[in-house]
């Protein structure tokens, strides 16, 4: 599979069941695969009235919050009282806990990994500052402020803000370099389980 170029304004916006937000989703492979049979998902949520979060057994989870105030957290049975207010801060969690979520203020927007923990495994990083990134079978890469290159051995790729690639079954690693100090760079690393415990 090649990699593949998305621009966050051109995604499709579909409402939560609950009503409670709505998703863009990125990328989800397999393709055509369905809230229970992927093996890993990236989006981005919109949360804009508190309300539970849904739950996804034998998925690990990583959330960021792209904009807004951010929301808080909470599960009494695992212990979980987090504040999710600091934009560009990534938080993992359990999928199968059932969370509950109240704003912190008005709307929210977040960023969101899920992989199925007992094959794969996701490093999430935001980078500021020029970096190689060595390759990887699965992952994303996403400009959130400022310009960057991606510069791999078939090509160079310009990315805006907003702007960003994913790839999958294929390894991908890329020099990623920033056009200025602001910049910010979100780079999901997706291997299997048993390639991280060696």
């Amino acid at each position: 599979m090649t990699v593949q170029r998305f621009a966050i304004e051109h995604l499709l916006s579909m409402p939560w069941k609950n009503g409670g937000g709505a998703t863009r989703e990125i990328v989800c492979q397999p393709p055509g695969a369905g809230m229970d049979a992927f093996d890993w998902r990236v989006s981005i949520a919109t949360i804009d009235r508190p309300g539970p979060f849904s739950a996804f057994p034998g998925v690990a989870r990583t959330i960021m919050l792209l904009e807004g105030c951010g929301v808080r957290l909470r599960s009494a049975q695992a212990g979980i009282d987090h504040k999710l207010d600091t934009p560009l801060s990534p938080f993992d969690f359990d999928g199968s806990t059932a969370l509950d979520c109240d704003l912190l203020g008005g709307t929210s927007t977040d960023f969101n990994v899920m992989v199925r923990a007992d094959r794969l495994a996701a490093q999430c990083r935001v980078l500021r500052a020029a970096h190689a990134m060595p390759p990887a079978p699965h992952g994303l890469l996403l400009a959130v402020a400022g310009e960057w290159t991606a510069d791999s051995d078939d090509a160079s790729r310009p990315l805006k803000a907003g702007e960003g690639v994913w790839w999958a079954d294929t390894p991908f690693g890329a020099r990623l370099t920033p056009s200025g100090d602001d910049a910010a760079l979100i780079a999901v690393r997706i291997e299997p389980r048993q390639a991280l415990q060696r």
